[in-house]
């Protein structure tokens, strides 16, 4: 079945959906890895600095939107791993899951901005055309 999964969280609901699927399948097999992503959007993260008392609390913050689907995942005792980066999130997201060559995307079918998703088109969307792998979009 799948090994390399890579699941979007930017700790939405929809995210946290997204984790629990993601968990599901890898407990399908036995040497499944989950890579969870969060992308610090550089249009959200000028207003996150300048609200952050500092890097440690900037840091903080963007654990705390990581640290549901960390939970899930930990629930169904599945190992992953995290990476944040920073631009984009679509762009981010396809480039990543490209170099990483997995085997599945999980993500949730909208995230913490709906009126800018409406406005630009989802970030989810975006994903699902462009990456060359299976992608999950969880509701």
């Amino acid at each position: 079945m799948y090994q390399k999964i890579l699941l979007a969280a930017d700790g939405s609901e929809n995210s946290i959906r997204a984790a629990r699927e993601a968990a599901r399948i890898a407990n399908c097999s036995d040497d499944c890895k989950i890579t969870i992503t969060f992308v610090a959007d550089f249009d959200k993260a000028k207003e996150s600095v300048l609200h952050a008392q500092g890097k440690d609390s900037l840091e903080l913050s963007r654990k705390r939107q990581l640290k549901s689907a960390e939970l899930v995942l930990q629930e169904y005792s599945v190992p992953y791993d995290v990476h944040v980066l920073h631009g984009e999130p679509s762009h981010e997201l396809i480039d990543f899951a490209h170099a990483g060559v997995f085997d599945l995307v999980v993500i949730g079918s909208r995230g913490l901005n709906s009126f800018q998703e409406m406005i630009l088109g989802s970030v989810s969307h975006k994903v699902m055309k462009r990456v060359s792998c299976p992608v999950l979009l969880v509701k």
